[in-house]
């Protein structure tokens, strides 16, 4: 049985939100796939689907893209954070 927090929220996603806010620094996109276990790929979806809602940001360092949440990514995350505290 899924738990109180995939009722309301896509799991993936909002984990990704969470993962990016908690340590509030740039990611890459291939440690936050391992961190929401999913798959690159799938993590690259869901980034461009965030990036298209301004929700994230991505700067090219090299060959690498490095992922960060803008203001807005920020006061999102943080209310999807509040609310999985509150639902557990």
């Amino acid at each position: 049985m899924k738990d109180n927090f995939d009722i309301f929220f896509r799991r993936k996603p909002a984990l990704m939100m969470i993962a990016l806010r908690k340590l509030a620094r740039v990611r890459y996109g291939s440690v936050l796939a391992k961190e929401v276990d999913c798959t690159y790929s799938h993590a690259v979806k869901i980034l461009q689907m965030l990036e298209t809602l301004g929700l994230v940001t991505f700067e090219k360092k090299g060959r690498i893209k490095l992922i960060k949440l803008t203001k807005k990514g920020v006061d999102v995350a943080d209310n999807i954070s509040s609310i999985k505290q509150i639902i557990g």
